[in-house]
């Protein structure tokens, strides 16, 4: 049975609900949809699975671009209801008959909609009873010898039954031809990969029972007309490639730095020097990046070249008469050409796949049936679109002022408790010794717990960053419960007032489960203010497997019902990506986390804010 159905603005303003549908939904499914799928532009999915308490919902979705309208339908999970589309697609196109903008109750549409619903769920009604009557029938075929194809209710069919049961007859039709007259396909799967060629082949490959010859697979190959790499005979000599030394970066007119040795200073008897707490400046996170204007003209250039071709094939005319009078609505056929090279354009910018796609389905879903506006382009109105949705994406929806939250802690009496995640050489102890710095600058006092009693060597490197920073560290070795570490550290920082405890873990693959199985362990055992996820810049799939299977793991091994999941996370090594910035995008399309640190050096100071503007332009360029 149908929950709920209602109808609000893109606003917010609800404009009309169903009054016989009265039912007090349990939770906030609504409120869900909106801010975990509509604002997060993944509107293109089908429907939203909503887990409440004591209750378990899905919701279909449908939208009115051109009026702003959104059409939302509630029902229980476990009841699969086949009319909801349907009735969507009605209550969508009657509504908008009488839609005023000037007018906020619709107690009229009452009648309408009730109406409109008793036809959606006698139309399911007929379509379950076709269904379990088309049933026997067509087991019946199965089971039967194979029929010929005549005509039945008017239309030429082939029994489905009979090309499933032929076994290697069916392999011997892939080269024909279909009852209406189109071809079966042109593209033979040898191993999982598509081998194209004409129909011939396919029928030639096909007929011999399973097999296939190398010789004709190679001539298929070389039909593009690829030239094969030339051959170096046996008599001439190949001269070894001289191997390139990697030369010593100058930057501007500073004097040759000699030694690239920071390592501690040590006495005659081998016992190191002590090491005073240097000033190595101003962290990057207290200064403000400056946007220029030149990647916004570059921007416009690009764009102008995109759309050359289109204008030529169109015709001066025709394109110059729809940019004055405008497109009446715009259809998926319209967006089609400027969402596919906004795709690629994402891709090459190290934009996972799948999250790639989703976006430009979501651009589309915002766009079909608006108006296109006079000297308006298609390409650019696409373009401004998927702009505002990677802004409203990257946008952070929380505040992400940790020095508020320190203070915050500070007045309650507690450390505010900061645990730093990720899989194995990311650096999550070198930004965690950064993100110390830029504490230490803001007069917060930091204490460093070595929670990483896996790795040979990590306990003695983050000894190191704490007596570089002279910031105090908690350690126990190694072979020890890091869970116990961390709450023995937490106590020790409320004894001595250090406001922040920064907790360094072990590198895990995101399917290592006795690794994850202690990490989600540390979680819910000392229920840290802030897990952070370290990630690196360079990936791009990837980014999208490691954070979805950590926020998995952590959830499904919690111990608490209320499971914790990543709060934040600080991208590594973006110094050394470019414009290939699309793993920012990816990380936070797929946990909903932000951003809050940028990792961009080898010092102390090299750590800084995500510029959302920055990254967009640079997505986009």
């Amino acid at each position: 049975m149908l929950e709920q159905l209602l109808i609000f603005t893109r606003g917010g303003l609800i404009l009309w609900s169903c009054k016989e549908l009265m039912n007090a939904l349990k939770g906030s499914p609504i409120d869900n949809l909106i801010q975990s799928c509509l604002l997060e532009e993944r509107s293109s999915a089908a429907s939203y699975n909503y887990d409440g308490p004591g209750a378990a919902y899905t919701l279909k979705w449908t939208f009115h671009n051109e009026l702003g309208l959104v059409f939302v339908a509630v029902y229980q999970r476990i009841l699969h209801l086949l009319y909801v589309d349907e009735l969507l697609a009605m209550v969508k196109r009657d509504f908008s008959e009488i839609y005023d903008s000037k007018r906020t109750v619709y107690n009229d549409f009452d009648e309408t909609f009730r109406q409109l619903r008793k036809e959606a769920e006698a139309r399911a009604e007929e379509l379950k009873k076709s269904k379990q009557v088309s049933k026997p029938l067509s087991n019946g075929k199965k089971q039967g010898q194979v029929q010929k194809t005549g005509f039945e209710g008017g239309n030429m069919k082939k029994s489905e039954g009979a090309l499933a049961n032929d076994g290697g007859d069916g392999d011997n039709r892939k080269g024909g031809k279909l009852e209406n007259g189109h071809s079966k396909g042109n593209h033979v799967d040898i191993g999982g990969s598509k081998v194209n060629g004409s129909v011939n082949s396919v029928e030639n490959t096909s007929s011999n029972g399973g097999a296939f010859d190398v010789n004709k697979l190679q001539k298929l190959r070389t039909k593009g007309g690829k030239k094969t790499e030339t051959v170096v005979s046996k008599g001439s000599k190949v001269e070894p490639k001289k191997k390139v030394t990697k030369k010593n970066r100058v930057w501007d007119d500073s004097p040759r730095q000699e030694k690239l040795d920071f390592t501690d200073s040590v006495g005659e008897n081998g016992d190191h020097i002590e090491v005073v707490a240097a000033d190595h400046g101003e962290s990057m996170m207290d200064k403000e990046e400056i946007l220029s204007s030149e990647s916004e003209s570059e921007e416009d250039e690009e764009v102008g070249k995109d759309s050359k071709p289109e204008t030529k094939k169109k015709g001066w005319f025709s394109s110059m008469f729809q940019s004055i009078a405008g497109k009446a609505n715009l259809e998926k056929s319209d967006l089609e050409p400027a969402l596919k090279a906004l795709k690629d354009r994402l891709m090459t910018k190290n934009v996972a796949e799948e999250i790639a796609e989703k976006l430009c389905e979501s651009v589309a879903a915002s766009l079909e049936g608006k108006k296109l506006a006079s000297f308006t382009r298609v390409s650019s109105t696409v373009q401004a679109a998927m702009e505002e949705a990677l802004v409203r994406i990257l946008t952070p929806r929380r505040s992400i002022d940790i020095l508020r939250d320190v203070h915050v802690a500070k007045e309650q009496g507690k450390p505010y408790v900061v645990v730093f995640v990720g899989v194995n050489g990311v650096g999550k102890s070198t930004n965690l010794a950064k993100v110390a710095y830029w504490l230490q600058q803001h007069k917060v006092s930091v204490m460093m717990a070595a929670c990483d009693t896996f790795r040979s060597g990590a306990v003695e490197q983050l000894r190191t960053h704490a007596r570089r920073l002279q910031i105090p560290i908690f350690e126990k070795g190694y072979e020890k419960d890091p869970a116990i570490v961390a709450k023995e550290a937490i106590q020790e920082a409320t004894r001595n007032g250090s406001d922040v405890v920064l907790v360094d873990t072990a590198g895990r693959m995101q399917d290592n489960e006795p690794l994850m199985r202690a990490l989600s362990k540390l979680i819910s055992l000392n229920k840290p203010d802030l897990v952070l996820f370290v990630g690196e810049a360079l990936v791009g799939n990837d980014a999208v497997d490691q954070l979805s299977k950590f926020d998995q793991k952590l959830a499904d091994l919690s111990s608490s019902p209320s499971a914790r999941l990543i709060d934040g996370i600080l991208l590594t090594k973006f110094d050394t990506i470019d414009d290939k910035v699309g793993a920012a995008l990816s990380m936070v399309y797929i946990s909903g986390a932000p951003v809050m640190f940028v990792g961009c050096g080898q010092s102390y100071t090299d750590l800084k804010k995500l510029n959302v503007k920055s990254i967009v332009k640079t997505l986009l360029k």
